[in-house]
């Protein structure tokens, strides 16, 4: 990432935010590496694909500011929005070579409580269904979820997002990934 501070760099994303002339470009080599390594992660414990991490962050660059709907308040807020919209071109990507396969090959994730690694493997439409149960049941929840397993993000940076103690989202992140293997479980019967 360029060298610019925390409120630079909010400030940057507030000016790309509102359409301000020539900040979404400034913005870019600004988000780059970071974005990069939320794609890396993503792409961790998968198998081959023919979708690449470079090609990922431009997607997703692009959905961030054709989805004018998305609003981010500051720089950990659109890198959790921008790790989520990738999780969505992934779980795109999957069903179309699904569909081209007839549901054969479906692919393989290792889902990581964080960027440290390790996990379980499991299949992302699979995993991509769960997440959006829990969702539905408990949707901070399905946000902890996300930031952590799929932003790469700690428990007080998750906190801070959300507005909560570290203590409520460590419990919550506790019991959701609870109910996700046992979801998983019980879809894989």
């Amino acid at each position: 990432m360029d060298e610019l501070s925390g409120s630079d760099l909010t400030l940057l994303l507030s000016r790309a935010r509102d359409g301000v002339d020539g900040a979404a470009d400034k913005l870019l080599p600004a988000v780059y590496g970071e974005l990069r390594r939320i794609a890396g992660l993503h792409f961790r414990g998968r198998g081959a694909s023919t979708l690449q991490p470079t090609a990922l962050v431009s997607e997703a660059y692009l959905r961030l500011f054709d989805e004018r709907q998305l609003e981010w308040r500051d720089r950990a807020h659109f890198f959790a929005l921008a790790s989520k919209v990738m999780r969505g071109v992934l779980v795109d990507h999957a069903r179309e070579q699904g569909a081209r396969k007839r549901g054969g090959d479906r692919q393989r994730v290792t889902l990581n409580e964080n960027a440290a690694g390790g996990g379980l493997q499991l299949d992302l439409l699979d995993l991509n269904d769960a997440l959006a149960a829990l969702s539905e049941l408990d949707e901070r929840q399905g946000r902890i979820v996300e930031m952590r397993c799929f932003g790469g993000l700690e428990i007080a940076e998750v906190a801070e997002l959300l507005g909560v103690s570290a203590r409520t989202v460590d419990r919550e992140w506790q019991w959701a990934k609870a109910w996700l293997a046992r979801r998983l479980r019980e879809e894989a019967s």
